[in-house]
């Protein structure tokens, strides 16, 4: 079985104990006793699940939630722990942890919520594997052309695209059809790090660089020899730092903060932005020679209005996906939600109308979605619609001089399609 945990709890004991419980079932597991040792760990093997205590020395558990939470947003985290306080379990929980297990722990209950993450993680790595795939699209069949050309490279790639288009997706399947496949794949978003941090989170730094510098700590370009770095909101990122980048780009070489000492940088880039870099260039925002360096290949995403055809396609696979992580038997949409579907503009992408199915499927308690669960601002796409049909129906009668046989064939649609239409928009 491909799925991995981390353990993480000061006790060595607690972490064999708990190691051996959980690889009986045929989980892949890791001990970690140092909660300093977490990101970096988690930055060089896959992990899809972390359990950890919140009573640890150096990093407490809520600190390292924290942290997790920037660099690591997708990988679902349990807390098991012995002297968990309840504001321990509010700020926990505001952090998006999955569940709060008291020791000593319920071995069932756990292996229960274990094997429901990783049917999660596995419904979600078929959602990636072949979420390339869904489109009937012709611009997305060329730009998908493009990415298979370009994965097999080295050379750097810039994916642009609106908010939502899946340009992590892309940057996803560029890594893992490459031939740095198995090295790390690190991820860092730009527009996430402090200023202050940007070049020892990238770099690194010795013991003793700065103040709170207690022990060396290895940047993320480290982090990610021979494999790739995913630099994503790369427009956000400061004319300082991108100073910072581009000499590293040119050298092939760093050095950590406070370090004498250079090291070698053997990483693929590629980086994303929904921002219109060649406009940030002219307006002074962002570094013509940076861009130009990254822009080796350059992959455009279209965004879903752009591809009409593949709504109703990802909103059936997404129907389809969510019934069987919600464990929901649920046949389709009502002719109404169909129509929204189709008539939306998706200001938000392909990421909205993901989100739309699932909170849709949460909701539904029958085996048909309804426009009764969905919410307000989707529901007023059909007033639109509405107003838009009862002006051509009446545009029609006119033209037929009120002859609702010859309305019908004016519409191209049968004499009872008309008037079931007509009784509906309510057209005496």
């Amino acid at each position: 079985m491909n799925f991995s945990l981390l353990i993480v709890d000061d006790e060595q004991e607690v972490c064999e104990s708990l190691k051996r419980i959980v690889a009986s079932n045929g989980y892949r597991v890791f001990t970690e006793t140092d909660s300093r040792k977490v990101i970096p760990f988690i930055g060089r093997t896959k992990i899809d699940l972390i359990i950890m205590d919140i009573k640890m020395p150096y990093l407490n558990g809520i600190d390292l939630l924290q942290i997790l939470k920037k660099e690591a947003p997708s990988i679902p985290v349990i807390i098991i722990s012995g002297f968990a306080t309840i504001d321990d379990a509010v700020q926990a929980m505001r952090y998006g942890v999955l569940n709060i297990f008291t020791k000593p722990v319920n071995n069932e209950k756990l292996l229960g919520e274990i094997r429901q993450v990783a049917r999660n993680v596995e419904h979600k790595g078929i959602a990636r594997a072949s979420g390339r795939f869904i489109t009937r699209s012709s611009e997305m069949e060329k730009l998908l052309l493009l990415v298979r050309k370009a994965a097999p490279t080295d050379a750097a790639v810039i994916i642009t695209g609106e908010s939502g288009t899946g340009k992590e997706l892309i940057a996803d399947v560029l890594h893992h059809s490459s031939r740095r496949k198995d090295a790390p794949y690190i991820k860092i978003n730009c527009a996430a790090i402090p200023e202050s941090l940007i070049e020892s989170e990238m770099f690194g730094y010795e013991k003793g660089a700065f103040t709170d510098a207690k022990s060396r700590y290895i940047g993320k370009f480290e982090q990610a020899t021979k494999g790739t770095i995913f630099l994503d909101e790369i427009g956000d990122m400061s004319l300082q730092t991108q100073a910072k980048m581009l000499r590293v780009l040119q050298e092939k070489q760093f050095s950590r903060v406070g370090g004498a000492h250079l090291i070698h940088s053997d990483c693929r880039i590629i980086a994303a932005t929904n921002k219109d870099l060649k406009t940030e260039i002219e307006q002074g925002k962002f570094r013509g020679d940076l861009y130009y360096r990254l822009s080796v290949i350059t992959l455009n995403i279209p965004s879903l209005r752009e591809r009409k055809e593949d709504i109703p396609l990802l909103a059936e696979y997404f129907l389809d996906y969510f019934c069987e992580v919600y464990n929901k038997r649920i046949s389709g949409f009502s002719g109404e939600v169909d129509r929204v579907i189709c008539a939306y503009d998706w200001p938000g992408n392909v990421r909205e109308l993901k989100n739309f199915i699932e909170r849709a499927v949460i909701f539904t308690d029958e085996d048909i979605i309804r426009t009764d669960i969905i919410p307000e601002q989707y529901r007023l796409i059909l007033s639109d619609y509405h107003e838009k049909s009862r002006k051509i129906i009446l545009d029609a009668l006119k033209e037929s001089e009120g002859n609702r046989k010859d309305a019908a064939r004016i519409l191209n649609i049968s004499r009872k399609t008309l008037y079931n239409r007509m009784k509906k928009l309510n057209i005496k």
